[in-house]
């Protein structure tokens, strides 16, 4: 259960091979192998990379998708306005579980992935260029390929490059992580939030990019922008690296065009052949049904249109004898552990988004699922990081996307399916550690329920800044609920919030029918609960 998936996982290619090509020779592809299956490369000027990746359409392969020669553009402009050197930055800090594209690339192709940064480097006119990893394997493959090419971070150096290790987690990959790290501090992000473009590695402009984005570039710059658009879409050519696991019969990382059919994909690594759902983009992405992998093709645009996401390349799906609101909720709590702990809505919030889903899976009825939802809406854009915007994502698309399970459990006595863990989760075998300030007793049906007296109710809001499960402020500045019952994990804060308004406008009951068994809990009619847990 939750195995790890290994640095290297089977490698697949559907098509002609282009990041992948000589994959089937050599394990690893020194410079000299390198060199033979790709041939050399032509120097470029700034502009002429520009056009190249803005005719591929390339962009970020990391997760955001950003345009690369807007990025490139960006760091040229602000390098020549403020006459400094910029640096370049290859992010290979692939720290989801469930990603393993880049860590097969710096692995198995490290040549192409310099190939792509080199070429910006010159272009630029930088004098470092940096490679953040967080794996030994990664490192050590790296660190080779930079000694084969005679490169080092000597001071004499035409061009100082190194390779930056950091610890293997989930906001080590963040940009901002990652330059914070290069410059001696920890990699976490920092509190103010800079594009790394005009102020980046020692306050100089960085092109800060993932590792499949550079490969592509030096694929592109090889065989020229039409050749490279003859595969895949119009509008989104090339190839695309995917990792597939989950509920397969063979992980794998796969190398297909853009627009091969996702079922077909889904077929190569033997998922099972009516899904359950497919969570799309990884554990920062978004869960689509059965019924509509049947319509998606591997593409940005086809993902969105569909509710998934592309993301930065994982595929996952899971069977019909597991119970998806389980195998996410421990995926809730690893994200939870995964915050970098300095942003309340990121420390707080997560533990509680994961409490609650907890809840829901324990009989906490439709008030437990308010709270998950008011929870993951209060995380959104408040972080120093994407993290919890990512963790939201997923746990709104949970909500959404299993709507019948989510039924039973809210409105029934649960699924009646086991937690399987078909979902890799922790790196190296790490085991789950609990989810911050939260223990196995606080969770559970809700005991209390609060109640708002509305004579004494002056609108000092101070309810919904202490429990924000359970309170919102309307656009009136008064909470929009009159009643509601209390998770368990947050009945010290409802006493709190009781506690400490100022108007005593709340108080606290014990809800004597929670103590009942859950058949004889009262439900919403089945239409209306249905329609409810739609929106």
């Amino acid at each position: 259960m939750n195995e790890a998936l290994p640095d290297v996982p089977e490698v697949r290619v559907v098509g002609l091979p282009q990041l992948t090509s000589g994959f089937d020779l050599v394990e690893r592809l020194d410079l000299p192998m390198h060199l033979k299956v790709h041939g050399p490369l032509e120097p470029l000027g700034g502009e002429q990379l520009a056009q190249l990746a803005e005719a591929i359409n390339l962009r970020g392969r990391g997760g955001a998708g950003f345009p690369f020669h807007k990025k490139l553009r960006s760091v040229a402009e602000a390098a020549i306005r403020r006459g400094v050197r910029p640096v370049v930055v290859v992010n290979g800090s692939e720290d989801e579980p469930a990603c393993r594209k880049d860590t097969v690339l710096i692995n198995r192709a490290p040549h192409l992935i310099l190939d792509g940064a080199l070429l910006c480097a010159e272009a630029l006119g930088a004098r470092t260029l940096v490679v953040g990893v967080t794996r030994e394997s990664t490192q050590r493959s790296m660190e080779a390929a930079l000694a084969e090419r005679g490169l080092g971070n000597g001071r004499r150096s035409a061009l100082r490059a190194r390779v930056q290790r950091n610890p293997v987690r989930m906001v080590t990959g963040a940009a901002a992580s990652l330059i914070r790290s290069i410059d001696g501090g920890p990699a976490i992000p920092p509190g103010r939030k800079v594009s790394a473009s005009q102020t980046g590695v020692g306050g100089a402009p960085t092109l800060l990019s993932n590792a499949e984005t550079f490969a592509q570039l030096a694929i592109a710059a090889r065989i020229g922008p039409e050749r490279y658009g003859n595969t895949g879409l119009y509008d989104e050519p090339g190839t695309v690296m995917l990792t597939v696991s989950g509920a397969v019969a063979r992980p794998m990382v796969i190398e297909v065009p853009t627009g091969v059919p996702l079922r077909y994909v889904l077929q190569l690594a033997g998922a099972p052949p009516v899904p359950q759902g497919v969570l799309t983009g990884g554990y920062h992405g978004k869960w689509i049904d059965a019924a509509t992998v049947d319509e998606a093709i591997v593409s940005r645009n086809s993902l969105d249109a569909v509710g998934g996401s592309l993301g930065a390349g994982a595929i996952l799906p899971i069977g019909q004898n597991t119970c998806p609101l389980g195998e996410s909720l421990q995926v809730a709590k690893w994200l939870a552990e995964e915050s970098a702990g300095q942003c309340g809505p990121c420390y707080l919030g997560l533990p509680a988004a994961a409490r609650g889903m907890e809840d829901i899976l324990n009989g906490g009825g439709p008030a437990a699922l308010e709270a998950l939802k008011q929870v993951a809406r209060n995380v959104k854009r408040r972080g120093a990081c994407s993290h919890p915007d990512g963790s939201a994502m997923f746990l709104e698309s949970t909500v959404k996307a299993f709507t019948d399970d989510l039924a039973a459990h809210v409105l029934g006595n649960g699924c009646g399916r086991p937690v399987e863990g078909v979902l890799p989760l922790f790196e190296g075998g790490r085991a789950p550690t609990g989810i911050p300030g939260g223990e196995a007793e606080e969770t559970g049906p809700s005991r209390q329920k609060i109640y708002v007296d509305w004579t004494l109710c002056r609108g000092h809001g101070l309810c919904a800044d202490i429990l924000p499960e359970v309170f919102e402020l309307g656009a009136d500045g008064f909470p929009t609920v009159a009643q509601a019952q209390v998770p368990r994990y947050a009945e010290a804060k409802a006493l709190r919030a009781v506690r400490r308004c100022p108007a005593l406008a709340l108080r606290l009951e014990e809800d004597t029918r929670a103590q009942a068994p859950a058949r004889n809990l009262p439900v919403l009619s089945q239409g209306r609960g249905r329609r409810a847990l739609g929106r």
